[in-house]
Order: structure tokens, then sequence, then C-alpha cells
């Protein structure tokens, strides 16, 4: 890992112009030196909207009764999964709201083993929050081999003015905790210029995240849902997109050889958010395969795009932008995180 102090992370998160070319540069360099410049490609499935919780933020909260909820089938997925195997992706992302009983974990490990047994070459990274120890267990066995989890704030104050009470960050980090052990690449991942947030709780987070030696990062801007208790507070886009894409660039120089995303927040403050997330160093991008008709109903945020694409024509266009940022397009390989096999043949070898 790269040495980087707190105060260096502040000062350069508010990088702008010039400054923050050559911040994007060396993070993109480092990358390319130490993990390649291959980008990877994750099939995004959006299984369910039903969440037991209630954050503060997010438009799929619980309280929330203008959406219509949706729950896919097993074949519904398994559809899904198909067409993104059939465009020679080599891995997905199953992600729904957060569930607490045993039945989805149940159902979701019958589909993960239905989905390996049809495409074992398939690498399956799982979003389903906080479950139990047992529940991730029978998840992995099915196939799962990635979990991400995030964390939204590293620093509990924090947390706590950005969900309700009954949620628990000591258990989130347990949970991460119970994913390690078991086994999965790890991925957690960070709300940037979130509401009461400072440039020190964003600092603070790189150095969380490199200290709980995360594999892969999925973290985005924050971006306001309308029917969300703090959707009324000022917003600044411009600088939720200028500091999502520095810390992207400062996690890459703290972490160099994780996977990190170039999330869907960014597409949706900017026409060309995934080129600059990638520009900012990120190396994996999971283009849309959850059904058209159910898109709209996973709104996290507001404005999140929805729009359907014609599958090859998506995959083309992507490849064709990771082209133009002088990456290479890498639909074949599921991209597994080279933090993640290098700390795995230090466990087998000590």
């Amino acid at each position: 890992m790269t040495s980087i102090s707190k105060g260096e992370i502040i000062e350069a998160l508010s990088l702008e112009g010039e400054e923050q070319e050559t911040l994007h540069d060396e993070a993109c360099n480092l990358r390319d030196e130490t993990v390649s410049n291959n980008l990877y490609f994750r099939g995004l499935i959006e299984t369910s909207n039903i969440c037991v919780n209630d954050c503060l933020y997010c438009g799929i909260r619980t309280s929330n009764k203008k959406i219509k909820h949706f729950e896919l089938t097993s074949e519904e997925i398994m559809h899904c999964v198909d067409l993104a195997a059939e465009r020679s992706l080599s891995a997905v992302v199953l992600q729904s709201g957060e569930r607490r009983g045993p039945r989805y974990a149940d159902d979701m490990a019958g589909v993960v083993s239905h989905i390996k047994k049809a495409h074992p070459a398939v690498s399956m990274t799982l979003s389903f929050g906080e479950l139990s120890r047992d529940q991730y267990q029978k998840l992995y066995e099915a196939g799962a081999e990635r979990y991400l989890l995030r964390i939204e704030t590293s620093d509990e104050k924090h947390y706590r003015r950005l969900h309700p009470e009954e949620m628990s960050f000591k258990n989130r980090l347990q949970c991460l905790e119970n994913l390690r052990e078991i086994g999965y690449q790890i991925g957690s991942g960070v709300m940037i210029n979130s509401p009461f947030q400072t440039l020190e709780n964003l600092a603070d987070d790189i150095l969380f995240l490199k200290n709980l030696d995360i594999d892969m990062c999925g973290m985005g801007p924050y971006i306001p849902h309308e029917e969300s208790p703090l959707a009324h507070l000022p917003y600044a886009p411009d600088k939720a997109l200028s500091l999502g894409l520095n810390m992207i660039a400062l996690l890459r120089t703290a972490m160099p050889d994780i996977n990190i995303a170039a999330t869907t927040a960014l597409e949706t403050l900017s026409l060309h958010g995934k080129e600059l997330g990638l520009l900012a160093g990120a190396n994996v991008i999971m283009p849309q395969f959850s059904p058209p008709e159910k898109r709209g109903d996973y709104m996290l945020y507001d404005n999140k795009p929805v729009a359907f694409e014609n599958y090859d024509d998506l995959i083309n266009k992507l490849v064709e932008a990771g082209i133009s940022c002088g990456m290479t397009p890498s639909l074949k390989d599921p991209g597994h995180s080279l933090h993640f096999l290098k700390r795995k043949n230090y466990d087998n070898t000590h």
C-alpha cells in the first residue's frame, strides 16, 4: 500500500483545474503499473427494491410509500444473467434493498447456485446488505465470490445523522469482518459530499477503507432523493462530482491494487461520468442488465439513468469509452481483485 497522510488527503480533495488533472493522471499511471490498464465489466442486476431500512437519504427507504415494490423471480434473474453472458461478460452483480428475513437469503442462495451451474465461468458479486454470518456462508457456498457492503461513512457520529436509530454502525463493521473470515473478496464504499460531511470525514474514509483492507470499492457522490428527509438541504452537484472523482484518485493512491468502480452516480451528474471516473483511476464499470421495466422503481436518488439501450449497443459504447480513456476493455476476464489474490496467497503461505 502507498503511504498517504490525512493532511495530504484533505489538501488534495479540493484540487481543481490542472492540479486536479495531475492528481488523476498520477492515479491512472499507478493503476496501470499495478493492476494493468484493463477495464473490467460487471453486469448489474437489481433483484428487488424492497428494503427494511429507513436511511434518511435513500429513495427506496421503507417509509417511502410512493415507490412500486418489485422482486424479480429466479427465472427473471437468470434471464438477465443469460443476456450478460451472451455478450461475453464474465461477472455480474446481484443487488437489492436490504432484507433481514431468512427466506430472501435462502432464495438467493438457490439463484446463485443455479447461475453457477448454468454459467460456471461467471463470477458473482452480491450486495444484499446486512445478513447473518450463516446466511453469508450459505451464499458463499452456493457460488458467490464477492460481496459489497457500503459503510457510507466511517465516522459513527456522522453515520447516526444519516441513519435511523435502529441501524447499528458496529453491526455493519461486524458483517464486513464476517465476510472476510468466510473468504469473500470484500468491498465497501462511502457516500461523497453527503449531508453534514466534512473534508476531514472524507480523509478519514480513505484511511478507514485502507485499514479495513478492502479488495474492491464502490463509492460515489451523494445525490438527493425528493422523498427523503434530507432532500431539503442545500446541494452542490458540481462539488459532489469533483469530490467524487478526487476520492477515486486518492483511494487509488492509497490502495493501488484494488478494484474501483466508476459508479452510476457519476453518470447522473455528468453525461461522461463513467469516463471521468476511469480517467480518475477507476477500473470497473457496471452496465445495467436489470429488466428495463423495473429500472425506474430502483431509484435510490433522483435522476438516476434508467433509459433502456440495446444491450449490444450499450456494450459497444462502453468498450469505445474505455478505449478512449486509454484502457483495454476485458469483458471475458472476471477481473478478480489483485489485492485479494495477494492476501489469499499470503494467508496460504503463512
